[in-house]
């Protein structure tokens, strides 16, 4: 199976994830989330697919969560002007976000991982 991972080479989380798919032999295509956000047509395919609340999309810890005010914003906006802050900003973005091409898998959970990347 070869998978996209959305992440940010800073991330010490998206490391963790990265390391967990080579410890596993998983085949994976890296996309930098900050150098190149996914598009909002993307975005909108990536948050159909992994069935989860847009708001699961963002990266509630990161500055640009914090100084876009989003805690207060993110409950008037709509999904389109969600996925739109989204790429406009990929340090915005919740990472990683694994796409295997029928799922799509939001941060890292290393069970979650077994049970849908073996």
């Amino acid at each position: 199976m070869s998978i996209k991972v959305y992440q940010y080479p800073k991330c010490s989380t998206c490391r963790d994830a990265l390391k967990w798919l080579d410890e596993h032999e998983v085949e994976y295509e890296k996309v930098d989330l900050v150098a190149h956000p996914p598009t909002a047509v993307v975005l909108k395919e990536l948050h159909r697919r992994s069935g989860k609340p847009i708001t699961r999309f963002f990266n509630t810890t990161g500055e640009s969560y914090r100084k876009g005010n989003f805690r207060e914003r993110l409950m008037t906006l709509t999904e389109n002007e969600s996925i739109a802050a989204l790429a406009k900003d990929g340090k915005l973005i919740k990472r990683p976000i694994i796409d295997t091409g029928k799922q799509v898998l939001v941060g890292f959970d290393e069970a979650i991982y077994a049970r849908t990347l073996k």
